[in-house]
């Protein structure tokens, strides 16, 4: 099952003509300007032979739902997922691997200046 946060959609909200270019540098995580700008020299350089695909998408791909990301962190991390899934699940494993050992240091810290609540931490493994 896909997530829709990892679809491809038009981006109407940020749309100069049908949202495909802001749809896609959204995607990738490339900005827009970029992305207007490889299309306008591509459809220059093929004699305009683009600019069907790009009607054809502009018809075919859903438009993007208001509701994909809370933040600006959340697009940037879907972003992310997508041009990489193996190096956002890396980043994830060492973030928890770093919260389990802060987590370690202040559970040590606190037991072992409370003798009682280590003798109940004990008693509960």
């Amino acid at each position: 099952m896909t997530s829709e946060r990892t679809t491809l959609y038009r981006d109407k909200q940020n749309a100069k003509l049908m949202g495909v270019c802001s749809g896609i540098a959204d995607y990738t995580g490339v900005n827009a300007l970029w992305i207007r700008l490889g299309v306008l020299m591509l459809t220059f350089m093929t004699g305009g032979s683009t600019v069907p695909f790009y009607f054809i998408a502009g018809l075919l791909l859903n438009k993007k739902p208001s509701h994909l990301y809370v933040d600006k962190e959340e697009q940037k991390y879907w972003q992310r997922v997508r041009q990489s899934p193996q190096r956002t699940a890396r980043e994830i494993r060492s973030r928890m691997r770093d919260i389990d050992r802060r987590l370690a240091d202040v559970e040590t810290y606190y037991v072992s200046s409370n003798p009682r609540l280590n003798a109940e931490i004990e008693r509960l493994r």
